[in-house]
Order: C-alpha cells, then structure tokens, then sequence
C-alpha cells in the first residue's frame, strides 16, 4: 500500500474510532442512568450535559494516543492480544489525561459507573471493529480486490532476495507484474514496463549502487508519474533507521541511532515540564525542610552545582542537594584509588566527604529533586541516562558509549530500577542506557517512573 493511501486510511480509521468510542461512552452512560449498572453511592446520576467535558478529550484524544500506541501500524499483521495491548496502554495516558484535566480546571467526575462502563464497553467496540476491517480487507486481497500491482527494479540477486523477502500480508497486499533488470540492461526495459503495466510505484533494489543509473531511473519514474522507492540498504548500519528529509532544497537520506521527532517526543516534553511544575508545586515544604537541614548541618551551600552532559554532551549546570562536604572536589583524587566503577564513572562507597544529613538523602534519593527544576527548564528529562559530569565525559575509552548522549538526560532510568549503584560496570550502566534509547516509547517511560518509586522508597542498591 502507497504511504498516501496509507495515511488516508489511517485518518478514515481514527475517524471512525472516535465516533466509536463516543458511542461507546454514551452507551455507558445509558446503562448507568437507566440503573442496571451501579458502583457509586448515588441512584440518579446528572444529566449527559454534565459530561460533556470528557467527551471533548475522549474523542480527539483517544484516537491520538492509539496512534501513538502503535495501533493503527500494520493492522493486517496484529494479532488481538496485540491490539489490545496497545487498547490498554492508550487507555492508561487517556486516564492519566483526564485526571490532570480533572485536577488543572477543577472539574467533577459525575459518575464512576459510567467511566467503569466504557472501560469495558470501549475496548471491545474498538477490537471488534479492527477485526471487522482487517477480515474484509483480507477477504479482498485474497478475492484479488485492493491490492496494488508494482514492479521491481534494479539488480537480479536483489530482486530475489526483495521477492522471498514478502510477509504473506505483503504478498495479497502487492503483486509484482514485472521484474527489470538495470545491471545489464537499459533505462528504456523499466520505460517499456511501465508502458505496459499501469502501475503507482517502482521499486528499486541495488547492492552496489550506481548513482547515475539510480538517477535515470528516479527520472524515467518521475516522467511518468510513478512513485520510485529506493531501498536504502545498501548502506549497512547497526541501529540507524534511515529516513528522508529536506534541507532547504535539497533532498537528504537520514540516517537516525534515535526516537525520531514525533508527537510521542512532544508529549514526554510535556509530561516533563507538566510533571516538574506539579511536583515542585506540591514538594515545596520538603525542599524548605530538606534546605534548612543541609544549612544547619553543615557548612557550604545548600544547593551544590555541577556543568554535566546534555543532549549530544551540550554543557548545562545540574542542580543537587549538597551531601558532601565543602571541599569534597579537591578531596576526589585523593579517594581514587578506592573508586569501584570500571571506565571513566567515579563511585566509592562510604565516601568520607559525604555529610551525616547527606547520606539520608543519597538513601532516599531526596537530594535529586533540585533537578526538577534542571527538566522545567528543559536541560533534562524526567526520564533518560542520567548526565554525567563533563571530566567524566572526557574520559569515555569507546566511542560507542557516546551514543548515551543522544537523548535527553533524565532524573531515572533502566540503571536507577536495575541496581542503581549495585551496577559497577560502566559496560552495563552504557549496555541499559542504549536499550532504553533503541526501545524508547512512552509506555516504557511510564513503567520506569512507576518502578523508580518503590526502588526509590526502598532504597534499594543506594548507598
């Protein structure tokens, strides 16, 4: 299927799902107001007026966190458990939405019926309704109905290998009426085929590529009308996701080892600075108490500051509650020998700068909640490999480890839930830094933060 056809259905589909699970709420609604349904103390509840509000963010949003879900991606080959995974995971951002709309302008939940209601009564509107589409679909692609005719382009070898290469879905999805071969034979062989067969879009298959016959072949496509797909495989890489951009004018193939710019980066830049601002909000009398503690228990400033690496090792200052001592810089070399963590990170435990009232708030983690302010201000994230400082940076031995910086710092990560300072091995610490970027989502965001609280609170790998 061509990407714009593509983008048409996927549009069609979040349509049809929002008018779903509007009905979906209405009839919970129904069910709730006619009594056959109760969970909450109240026999009448108030008219559907009354919650209109969540209507207004249920239709447009639900549908916009399927997508950022993966939901409406390669629908054919899903299988249920699939889609309802993704179901759930929207619908756990949708809850946490509401509640922050709830808790921001101050707006009553009229009825907990109705929301139990459509939890069910949503789920399964939406599964049944993919499965509706995705069995007519398939029945049509495999009557010969809705399927696309292409033709492949390009090397023999590689238009065997792109042939095999076919997902059954692919195979009723797309039939290949030509093969042309451009290593021995002309521009003029792809020109005649395209005569002949009234195709949208080309493939083209190199291994050892020639520029000047790519070209001429984007040309003989772009003459006619017809889209050219060139399969950028033929320059190897180990995580890069190749992807297509302009700079001013000119066309770039991009090459990219991290999470695409995306509405799931938008929003997690949201929940950072939303989230920040909330905690902040609520903690204030703890960072009052926590400062005066650190005033009246040692001397020094009570908030210690840091250059660390940013995103691609930018400079930034990070902000800590003190726990050490005044002079605890100059006194690290002298504590060198007693580092336990392989490669360029210095940790010691039982550090002897470290004060009374710091080593409680190493324990609880507590002496990190000045960085709150480092994620409103947009230096770091709330979650992401922790920023290191810069003469660590300077000390990295592999190139590779580098990579840790291609996102965003954050307060936790796969490292803070894993071990935390039980972790010794730089080796590792990079190993979980990298697996949390190459398998970043948002849901995977949400799982650290729930699982950094209870390691947290149990102090557990602090030291």
């Amino acid at each position: 299927m061509s990407a714009r056809k593509h983008e048409i259905n996927i549009q069609l589909n979040q349509l049809i799902d929002a008018l779903l699970l509007g009905l979906a709420f209405w009839v919970a609604y129904e069910i709730r107001s006619s009594g056959f349904f109760i969970v909450d103390a109240l026999w009448e509840i108030p008219p559907f007026l009354d919650f209109l509000w969540m209507l207004a963010i249920l239709m447009p949003f639900g549908p916009f966190f399927l997508e950022v879900q993966g939901f409406y991606s390669h629908p054919l080959e899903k299988t249920p458990a699939r889609s309802l995974d993704q179901i759930m995971r929207a619908g756990i951002w949708l809850t946490l939405f509401f509640a922050l709309a709830a808790f921001l302008f101050r707006l009553g939940v009229p009825s907990r019926s109705v929301l139990i209601l459509f939890a069910v009564l949503a789920p399964c509107a939406l599964l049944i309704k993919d499965q509706i589409i995705r069995g007519i679909h398939i029945r049509k692609l495999r009557r010969g109905q809705g399927g696309e005719e292409i033709i492949i382009a390009g090397e023999p070898q590689r238009l065997r290998e792109f042939e095999h290469s076919l997902s059954p879905v692919q195979k009723l999805e797309t039939r290949i009426v030509a093969q042309v071969d451009l290593a021995s034979g002309e521009i003029s062989d792809l020109v005649e085929q395209l005569h002949r067969h009234p195709v949208g879009r080309v493939i083209l298959e190199f291994e050892r590529i020639e520029l000047e016959k790519v070209q001429l072949a984007v040309a003989a496509c772009e003459a006619e009308g017809v889209e050219a797909w060139l399969n950028a495989d033929f320059i190897k890489t180990s995580v890069a996701r190749p992807t297509y951009e302009s700079f001013g004018m000119r066309p770039m193939l991009v090459f990219r080892a991290t999470p695409e710019i995306s509405w799931s980066l938008m929003i997690k830049s949201s929940i950072d600075r939303v989230g920040a601002f909330l905690v902040i909000f609520l903690l204030s009398p703890l960072f009052l108490l926590i400062g005066l503690a650190v005033a009246l228990t040692s001397r020094g400033p009570v908030i210690f500051r840091q250059q660390r690496a940013g995103l691609h090792g930018r400079p930034f200052t990070m902000f800590k509650f003190r726990t050490m001592c005044k002079d605890a810089e100059s006194k690290r070399q002298e504590l060198e020998e007693r580092n336990e963590m392989t490669g360029p990170v210095f940790k010691v435990a039982n550090d002897p700068r470290v004060t009374p009232i710091g080593r409680l708030l190493r324990r609880t983690s507590m002496d990190e909640l000045p960085q709150l302010y480092n994620v409103l201000r947009g230096d770091m994230s709330l979650v992401g490999p922790r920023p290191l400082p810069l003469y660590e940076l300077a000390k990295f031995e592999r190139v590779e480890h580098r990579r840790r910086l291609s996102m965003k710092p954050g307060l936790t990560c796969l490292w803070q839930i894993r071990g935390r300072n039980q972790v010794c091995n730089f080796d590792d610490w990079v190993r979980m830094d990298l697996e949390y970027i190459d398998n970043w989502t948002l849901g995977l965001d949400l799982v650290i933060l729930v699982r950094t609280v209870p390691a947290v609170l149990a102090g557990w790998g602090a030291k």
